[in-house]
């Protein structure tokens, strides 16, 4: 998970920096997603022998990725145009959680919503992003209702 997010984050910045396509508030979005799962990734690693703990990671991790899931498929909406509406140049963030001011490299806002660049093989990257985050929801969801199972299981022997 460490390393996907690094890599999306990453292919994201050379889409900014290289390829001159700046991001939208949605974009941004994801950018925070991926920068909280990167986080939480990290932590889940250093505390995975506290099975609980790893467990509650393990939950909010795929929360957070069902958020993905919710925003890619506003952004492939927005630019399909079967999703209306304003797109704003705030994040929505409080301001004592100004990442777009700490951060600008990495959270500012430049466009309003409307189009993603094309990734190969004409796919777009709402199109990909939106498949991606889809398929790691339903793996994370089948690892967590593992967990529980064999939780139980383990608790049901003591």
């Amino acid at each position: 998970m460490i390393a996907l997010c690094l890599a999306l984050e990453g292919i994201a910045l050379f889409y900014q920096y290289q390829l001159n396509y700046l991001p939208c508030v949605l974009c941004i979005h994801v950018r925070m997603l991926l920068a909280a799962i990167l986080l939480l990734s990290i932590l889940g690693l250093i505390l995975r022998s506290a099975r609980g703990i790893a467990i509650f990671i393990l939950a909010l991790v795929t929360a957070f990725w069902l958020w993905m899931v919710e925003r890619s498929y506003q952004l492939l909406g927005v630019e399909r145009g079967w999703i209306f509406g304003e797109c704003d140049m705030s994040s929505g963030l409080p301001e004592w959680l100004a990442l777009e001011k700490w951060f600008p490299w990495l959270f500012e806002i430049y466009e309003p919503c409307g189009y993603t660049p094309f990734l190969l093989f004409r796919v777009s990257m709402a199109e990909a992003l939106i498949v991606m985050s889809v398929l790691i929801s339903i793996v994370l969801l089948i690892s967590l209702v593992l967990q529980f199972r064999s939780n139980r299981h383990q608790l049901a022997s003591v």
